[in-house]
């Protein structure tokens, strides 16, 4: 970092401005921040700014826009689409210790948390009102609710219960100006434009979240968890369309197929049936008559498709066993493969039988293996694409595959992403789903919000030749280039 830089500009302004301690400078310290949950994309931040408070960061960003300084926020950093990546030229905004649970109001089925709050300890702390919060992505122990609003999460129970955006109604949010608005509040809906719903799921490009109002749901009167196996993912796939097409929807009905859960037995021993091709979990909640027909339809829906062992769990215990396995899966990973990649493609549901012989012919083809996890019921696919980076040409045979998973649910009309977000990883993939005109009307609110393009730049949506500025001439060269990870054409 040249003492004559602007962000060397900027750390000298933020030393005066911060209390001691707020700001990382080591390099090997600033190591631990180069990536997120996908680890092929790293870059070593300028410096660390770790924010205890929303004045801290009001106080960073103000100092940014200051000196024309890009920063980019990270809660947990959990994420899986490189959308937390820091610019070697910029500031990383940490609100990981932003962590109190500031109020739950259950006469309101409320709760106002700061950014750094994890997603379960929301629900414990609705616990003991008899409250929960329904977003529950597999990381859920570890990942923060501000990535969870920048990515809008989902999880297994997003099937009945919806993404994130469907569970915050406010937002206090720092602009990339240092401003600090109110979006939202404690209603279920305000007046005017959506501008909750515009920064939820925007990938940190519009400001920093630094409160976030929440909705809880009352804990349900009962909830009965199944297992069915089958002999193949084909069988089980059409047990998921019978299910929905019978009019029941499941709290959850996730999917695995026999690679993915080879991995899972080898790491957590969830012993699951032997032989099994594919595994459906498939989740009920709500009142206990509705709950007990409701199971007894998809056990007959699975036994009509071939489900060869059938098991529910008789308590939370059991219960837990049953969900071991699923929310152990990417991490399980490492026992098959060094590395892999998580893609996050959506297909309708009716497809997934198609879609899912199609990656694996795809798969043949590269010569490279994929295990299939996935949130079934709506469609929402994790192909886990398994390469050893030690084996020349294999990790940019795995992206290209990766990439042509993607093109075949842009194909059936579904998305690139379901819940991971674009981040750097998918940004050519955007441009294969929407129109020149789409990416403009997207570049043209982000503008509204970040006129000097200084916030989260270079991520969500492509901009001209990975500038990640508002569209213009790209001056000199790109961080993501001096760290070799894209190209300027």
């Amino acid at each position: 970092m040249s003492p004559s830089s602007p962000v060397a500009a900027a750390v000298k302004a933020l030393g005066s401005v911060l209390r001691s301690g707020a700001l990382l400078t080591d390099p090997v310290e600033l190591a631990t921040y180069e990536c997120d949950g996908l680890t092929n994309f790293r870059a070593r931040p300028a410096v660390a700014v770790l924010a205890t408070t929303a004045e801290e960061v009001a106080a960073t960003v103000q100092t940014c826009a200051r000196f024309g300084t890009p920063f980019v926020a990270r809660g947990s950093g959990t994420g899986l689409s490189g959308g937390s990546v820091p610019r070697s030229d910029g500031v990383l905004l940490v609100t990981a210790k932003m962590r109190s649970v500031l109020s739950v109001r259950p006469e309101d089925q409320r709760a106002i948390v700061e950014p750094g709050v994890t997603n379960l300890a929301v629900s414990r702390a609705g616990a003991p009102h008899g409250l929960f919060y329904a977003p529950d992505p597999s990381s859920q122990q570890v990942c923060s609710v501000g990535g969870n609003v920048a990515e809008n999460s989902g999880g297994a129970h997003c099937l009945k219960y919806g993404f994130t955006t469907n569970h915050v109604t406010g937002l206090e949010v720092v602009t990339p100006e240092g401003e600090t608005v109110e979006l939202g509040g404690m209603a279920p809906d305000t007046p005017g434009y959506d501008l909750v719903g515009a920064f939820v799921g925007s990938e940190g490009t519009l400001g920093v979240a630094t409160k976030v109002t929440l909705r809880l749901l009352p804990m349900p009167e009962a909830v009965q968890t199944m297992l069915a196996a089958f002999a193949d993912v084909d069988s089980a796939g059409r047990a998921v369309s019978a299910i929905v097409a019978a009019g029941l929807v499941p709290a959850a009905i996730e999917m695995m197929d026999a690679l993915a859960i080879s991995a899972v037995e080898a790491a957590v021993r969830c012993e699951y049936p032997a032989g099994a091709g594919a595994v459906l979990i498939v989740e009920l909640d709500g009142p206990r008559a509705e709950v007990e027909e409701g199971i007894a339809e998809v056990r007959r829906v699975c036994e009509e498709e071939g489900a060869f062992e059938i098991r529910f769990a008789a308590d939370n215990t059991e219960r837990a066993a049953i969900w071991r396995g699923r929310k152990a899966a990417f991490a399980a990973m490492g026992r098959l493969s060094p590395s892999y990649i998580v893609q996050d493609g959506v297909v309708p549901r009716s497809s997934l039988g198609d879609v899912l012989h199609e990656i694996g012919a795809l798969s043949e083809e590269a010569g490279i293996r994929v295990a299939n996890v996935f949130h079934a019921g709506d469609g929402n696919l994790h192909p886990l694409v398994l390469f050893d980076d030690q084996v020349l040409g294999e990790e940019e045979r795995a992206e290209e595959l990766s990439e042509a998973i993607l093109g075949l649910c842009i194909a059936r009309g579904g998305s690139v992403t379901g819940e991971h977000g674009v981040g750097l990883h998918k940004l050519a993939a955007m441009e294969k789903m929407f129109s020149p005109e789409d990416l403009e009307t997207m570049l043209l609110l982000r503008s509204a919000f970040d006129p000097e393009g200084i916030c989260n730049p270079g991520k969500a949506v492509p901009t001209p030749r990975l500038c990640g500025e508002p569209p213009r001439p790209c001056q000199g060269s790109h961080p993501l280039q001096e760290a070799g990870v894209a190209e300027i054409f």
